[in-house]
């Protein structure tokens, strides 16, 4: 596995590890993952109690979203961490939503403010890498800049004005003018 090569991709790598890591919690010591969320553990359950299927069925969520959190940094997938910045406001709305109702216990709100404060810190992340990635004074991305006269690449663009501008998505182009 990779390190982050992006301030938004640390956010995200520090969320996935803790998903996973809280996820294995749930899944082998339940009762801790209930008292650090603010519920009680009573000592029986009664008849019907589906606590401990749900927290296993969330647990493993939490697992396997961390790995995909994970499997994003790897592969520096950024249209997922723009994703995940509006779901994870929306998950703090409802989440603070749901402790103002009076629905979860107070310290749940814990889990909100880790969600919406994960959220505005990728955001920032982003922000911050996109500034990175500016080449200064021009306001374009570095690659979306036209070659250098001379080059390869601008030579298989043709003369022709803009030829060689193109967009940031569509990748660099071989030496014989091809896309990849």
């Amino acid at each position: 596995m990779r390190l982050p090569r992006s301030g938004a991709g640390w956010t995200i790598a520090v969320f996935g590890v803790l998903a996973v890591l809280l996820g294995a919690l749930g899944l082998v010591w339940p009762e801790a993952q209930l008292r650090m969320l603010g519920f009680e553990v009573p000592e029986t359950r009664a008849a019907g109690d589906y606590t401990g299927t749900f927290l296993t069925a969330s647990s493993m969520a939490s697992f396997n979203m961390g790995v995909y959190y994970l499997l994003a940094v790897a592969t520096e997938w950024r249209a997922f961490y723009r994703f995940t910045v509006f779901f994870r406001l929306v998950t703090f709305t409802v989440f603070t939503l749901t402790v103002l109702a009076d629905v979860a216990p107070d310290r749940f709100i814990g889990v909100a403010l880790w969600e919406g404060v994960g959220a505005v810190a990728t955001a920032v992340g982003l922000w911050w890498d996109a500034r990175r990635t500016t080449t200064p004074g021009s306001g374009s991305d570095a690659t979306t800049a036209r070659p250098a006269e001379g080059s390869a690449n601008a030579q298989a663009s043709g003369p022709v004005a803009g030829a060689g501008a193109r967009s940031a998505g569509a990748g660099p182009v071989s030496a014989a003018g091809t896309d990849r």
